[in-house]
């Protein structure tokens, strides 16, 4: 391909350990490929034309997709990196309304938060399930002077703790929001003995505990996945494809590449929606229109193997305000415990990592919760972090800035063009299928059209007709047991899939399969599966988006061998490349989380 005549590129900051080593690998393939092997890049290079360009493929680029495909819309997504590789993969695994933000008079948020946490725990019943959260509370009446001044401020101050009085009113306004109808129980309120008789290893300074409801997403990147097929399913002219970045702009239009190639070509669009989260800067500037609309902040997050600690939580999630006035969670996630969060100003072109300081603070506020629980480094056995996009906050505290969204458009010049870009600044995982209705209606607005759907109550993926209660699971299981499949082989299929796992069950039958050595979680085929219908791009997309295995500490040597040699012939990586795969997926476990990878017969 012929170089263009005004090639304006940037290229894009490395920012994660897994991107710019991807970029340090694609660079030893390139020599002699004339064009990448991959289906769903040569569409874009065959036909280099869209309505609308997405760039960015976290949960609120793809919900618009999705959004837009239904409509009927000429659409094409990108991202540079996995799907929900960045701050839609490193969340709290949190459905809530945002409590936290009536202190911050952000009531539309609270109500639009609860509104949808309440819908998808209806249409994503597959990922999304209720979770009971508990307050432990030290004080009656502390708080309640110096409350008025943070709501009015923004701003910390002398820090105290929020009393029993403060944390009821606060729970009484949010049963107003949140109840969904009477579907939603009350918050409750007991004391001292009832609350160690519920949870015996809190202090015994303990004075009350609040219950209340929100919900939790376990696999956020599973759902991210199942949105984004939903939108393909809808309109099979609708394109997504990983690992190819926006790196700027020609006369042709915007100027992409092929991260696993080091490919690029030209494409256009009459509307460019950048959805690239904390990185939206970063893009507007490689696409030749500097902004200044980020400013994220960085949480991080730690896994335990503990079952000490798992008992203490006694299936709830433990949600109270630390003595520096951060909000932190504790709550069990199978048969792990999940521990954040950190909200620390940072840099978004470096690498963000939990780091000693962040762990030792956890291991503090598990400390001031449960003291006579012992926690150490050996019982992490996964650590995340990332990156909130939310706006530029300059003297708020990290904790005060908002956590609503908003969207910038300009009208630009791209490949000689008038393009009507949309830049999105701010959203979170709760909301995002609103959020994606708003970006979408803005979307079709550009385009001069107009609605044709609704995703309000819609069903997304395998949640549809996902069983409401154990015994309708236990019936759906035993419906789906087919030769060669177990109970509980199908029980993990359910789990990942939803529902969907009857199409995955039909293709695992329709050909040779044989489960791994290392992990009964997986099979030969089930990677096939992924390979055809998910994009992965690397082996390391398996361990972190497309299994739990890296988040509940699974992943050994045996295990990263035996799935570089089944993907191998899928993708067409010969014996330098499989080995160069399982050393990209240690040294990405190793810097990004904090995971050394042992042998089995260590």
């Amino acid at each position: 391909m012929s170089s263009p005549r005004r090639l304006k590129i940037q290229e894009p900051i490395q920012t994660s350990t897994l991107w710019s080593t991807t970029v340090s690998i694609a660079a030893g393939r390139t020599e002699g490929t004339a064009g990448s092997t991959r289906a769903e890049v040569r569409e874009l290079r065959d036909n280099p034309r869209a309505s609308v360009l997405i760039i960015g493929g976290g949960i609120n680029g793809v919900g618009t997709f999705r959004d837009l495909a239904l409509q009927g819309v000429d659409v094409a997504l990108v991202e540079r990196g996995d799907y929900c590789q960045g701050a839609s993969g490193a969340s709290s695994h949190m459905i809530h309304g945002g409590i936290r933000y009536l202190e911050n008079g952000e009531f539309r948020l609270v109500h639009e938060s609860v509104v949808e946490r309440n819908a998808l725990m209806k249409i994503a019943p597959h990922y999304v399930k209720p979770l009971k959260t508990t307050i432990p509370i030290f004080t009656t009446f502390s708080g309640i002077l110096s409350a008025p001044l943070r709501f009015l401020t923004h701003k910390q101050g002398k820090q105290v703790e929020r009393g029993a009085v403060l944390i009821k009113a606060g729970l009484t306004m949010y049963d107003f929001f949140s109840r969904d109808g009477g579907n939603v129980p009350r918050h409750s309120f007991v004391g001292r003995r009832k609350a160690l008789e519920t949870m015996p290893d809190l202090p015994k300074n303990v004075r009350y505990a609040a219950t209340y409801f929100d919900a939790s997403v376990h696999n956020p990147e599973r759902l991210t996945l199942d949105v984004l097929r939903d939108g393909q399913i809808a309109n099979p002219s609708a394109r997504a494809v990983n690992y190819v970045s926006a790196i700027g702009n020609d006369d042709d239009g915007v100027r992409l590449r092929d991260e696993l190639t080091g490919e690029t070509f030209s494409f256009q669009a009459d509307v460019v929606v950048n959805a690239s989260g904390a990185w939206t800067d970063i893009t507007n500037t490689a696409l030749g229109s500097e902004s200044r609309f980020m400013g994220g902040t960085k949480g991080s997050h730690i896994v335990l193997d503990h079952p000490e600690l798992l008992q203490a939580c006694n299936g709830t999630e433990i949600f109270f305000e630390h003595t520096d006035g951060r909000i932190v969670l504790i709550y069990p996630m199978g048969d792990r415990v999940l521990v954040g969060t950190t909200d620390i100003d940072v840099d978004v072109t470096e690498q963000a990592v939990c780091t000693d300081e962040e762990i030792e603070y956890f291991f503090e506020l598990i400390g001031h919760v449960f003291p006579d629980i012992e926690v150490t480094t050996k019982d992490i056995v996964y650590s995340f972090s990332g990156v909130r996009p939310l706006p530029r906050h300059d003297e708020t505290q990290p904790g005060f800035v908002s956590r609503d969204y908003r969207i910038e458009k300009r009208e630009e010049k791209l490949g000689g063009r008038d393009v009507t870009t949309l830049s999105l600044v701010g959203g979170k995982w709760t909301t995002f299928r609103a959020l994606s209705e708003h970006l979408a209606d803005d979307t079709l607005a550009a385009l001069g059209s107009s609605r044709k759907t609704s995703t309000a109550g819609l069903a997304i993926g395998g949640g549809q007709g996902f069983p409401t209660d154990e015994a309708a699971e236990r019936a759906w299981i035993r419906a789906a047991v087919r030769p060669g499949f177990d109970e509980d082989r199908v029980r993990v299929l359910l789990t990942r899939y939803g529902t969907r796992a009857s199409d995955v069950i039909e293709y695992l039958t329709d050909g040779p399969d044989t489960v791994f050595n290392t992990t009964r979680e997986l099979s030969t085929r089930e990677l096939a599966y992924m390979v055809e219908h998910e994009q992965i791009g690397h082996l390391i997309d398996v361990l972190i988006r497309r299994t739990s295995l890296a988040f509940r500490g699974l992943v050994t040597e045996e295990l990263l061998a035996e799935l570089s040699e089944t993907l191998a012939p899928l993708l067409g990586w010969d014996a330098e490349q499989a080995a160069a795969e399982i050393e990209l997926a240690e040294k990405v476990l190793a810097e990004a989380h904090r995971v050394q990878v042992k042998s089995l017969t260590a």
